[in-house]
């Protein structure tokens, strides 16, 4: 090749070079869509639902409303509790709509769909509802975090607690899917490490409406714990039943529930609630910080938030912080900041992203108060202990996650 030639070459690859320089954009599309995906009207719409994109508004809005000088949007949809409802809606999301960040996923099953479908679009999904560990086992993602809890930390958290207080024989009843599955399967391993049996099980499906006969099972086997393996109005359900069935006497079986939600405490009313035992991701009356959120987050709502309400606010703004830090909105370039950050703010303590997806974060083990206890309407819950992160979900040395290396 000539030399003339071999210059012009250099210099046609040059041009190209500079020209995509000044045409890629920090910011894709020149928007930041977040697109928050939950269930709007079904079991875990008290939980989720409206206030989630409430919270997340709240978030773009505290961060000024632009990053990078771009504007962020958000969107929202109801996936209607089915796992393909929520991948297709996300797939459109994606493909069309071009939303940069899902999160939210109340619902397991719909929380794995969308997280997968996350990881071959390359787009990040944050699940803050959604709470099985297949989020960061198996299915787990480089662009997946499962942000506020998950069903080994609410097993290990309460059944640790429970069984070295005495309580050695467990029955569960158990919501008929993924979750309750993943819920029981956990508990039932830390019992029956520590010592506990299990006396029992029944599944009940999602949304059941009659838990008689369920309560009537559990009665027979007598257990020291009682354990709600369900959310929702599932959960409030089962208290209400267990109640009216008069369950518990002389303060046995403990009811241990598994995902309980400010809300739903709420509406039970402390005298049908009261001597619940759980694990908390979150309380609005925890300290200072939580309070002054929670009030903000009460005066649009009109009920003081959910962990996953939280879990939504904390989660944007963080996902924001790691765009501006960044210098771009590449998942891949924003997925490297979050992972390389010690998070720390009213919902997250003692918090960082670990390679599976994991975020490490201090969990709290709760008790529904007695109505003597309580001096104010929402003054529900007594936190009795703090669980740090290290303790409360599952250790690096028991992943199959492929992103692990061992």
């Amino acid at each position: 090749m000539k030399l003339t030639s071999i210059f012009a070459a250099l210099a046609s690859i040059s041009f190209v070079s500079i020209c995509h320089a000044q045409t890629a954009k920090p910011v894709s599309d020149d928007v930041v869509k977040i697109g928050v995906m939950t269930d709007m009207s079904g079991v875990y719409s008290s939980g989720a639902g409206r206030g989630s994109v409430v919270a997340v508004q709240m978030a773009v809005q505290d961060f000024g409303g632009k990053v990078l000088g771009k504007p962020i949007e958000v969107v929202s949809a109801d996936h209607l509790n089915k796992a393909d409802t929520g991948a297709s809606k996300a797939r459109e999301w994606f493909d069309i709509g071009k939303v940069d960040m899902v999160l939210n996923l109340a619902n397991s099953a719909v929380a794995v769909a969308v997280q997968k479908l996350g990881a071959e679009k390359k787009r990040i999904t944050i699940s803050t509802g959604g709470g099985t560990v297949a989020l960061t086992q198996q299915e787990c993602s480089p662009y997946g975090i499962s942000y506020a809890y998950d069903t080994y930390a609410l097993a290990t958290s309460a059944g640790n607690a429970l069984v070295k207080e005495g309580a050695k024989n467990w029955f569960f009843l158990t919501a008929d899917y993924t979750f309750g599955h993943t819920l029981e399967k956990d508990t039932r391993a830390t019992v029956e490490k520590l010592g506990g049996k299990v006396v029992g099980s029944v599944k009940h499906p999602l949304n059941a409406s009659d838990f008689s006969s369920f309560m009537m099972t559990a009665q027979a086997a007598k257990p020291d714990v009682l354990v709600f393996a369900n959310a929702g109005g599932d959960f409030s359900n089962a208290v209400r039943a267990a109640r009216e069935f008069g369950i518990v006497k002389n303060g046995k079986p403990i009811i241990a529930g598994m995902v309980v939600l400010i809300a739903e405490v709420k509406a039970l009313g402390l005298n049908t609630a009261q001597g619940v035992n759980y694990t908390e991701p979150f309380y609005w009356d925890f300290d200072k910080e939580t309070r002054e959120w929670s009030q903000r987050f009460y005066k649009l709502q009109n009920a003081m938030p959910s962990f996953a309400h939280a879990a939504d606010y904390s989660a944007t703004i963080q996902y924001l912080k790691a765009i501006e830090a960044a210098g771009t909105d590449n998942p891949d370039a924003v997925m490297t900041k979050l992972r390389a950050t010690k998070f720390k703010d009213f919902f997250l303590r003692n918090a960082y992203l670990r390679e599976d997806g994991r975020m490490i974060r201090d969990m709290y083990l709760a008790e529904i108060k007695k109505p003597s206890e309580s001096t104010s309407d929402w003054d529900l819950v007594k936190i009795k202990r703090v669980i740090p992160g290290e303790e409360a979900f599952m250790p690096l040395s028991q992943s199959v996650c492929p992103l692990v290396k061992k």
